[in-house]
């Protein structure tokens, strides 16, 4: 099953583009149930996140193939494309740093 195929099933309610208008706190916490549904965290809730806490390689236990599907999520759900190793490692560096990347390169977004 590709990722697109994985992911598929969780993106048709989302992508309707509004959390230009939420802030950094509503992003933050839509992001931490979306991170939790498309990297398969059962065991874990959205208390459980340290917004700062390195994602890829820390805790989690974060793959490479988990931030392909992270790409996906933010392409298909906020309409940014990360289209290079450098950019997606800044960008998910942290939970807030993906939030912040959301917000600032939102289409439409006024920052």
């Amino acid at each position: 099953m590709s990722v697109r195929e994985r992911y598929g099933h969780t993106t048709a309610t989302n992508h309707d583009n509004h959390s230009g208008s939420k802030n950094m706190n509503e992003l933050t916490e839509e992001l931490k149930a979306k991170l939790i549904d498309i990297l398969n965290l059962p065991d874990v809730t959205p208390n459980d996140f340290d917004e700062h806490a390195q994602l890829v390689g820390g805790e989690l236990g974060i793959d490479s193939i988990d931030v392909l599907e992270m790409v996906v999520m933010v392409e298909k759900d906020y309409g940014i494309i990360i289209n290079s190793q450098e950019v997606g490692e800044k960008v998910f560096s942290s939970l807030a740093a993906l939030a912040h990347y959301i917000k600032e390169n939102q289409p439409g977004s006024s920052s």
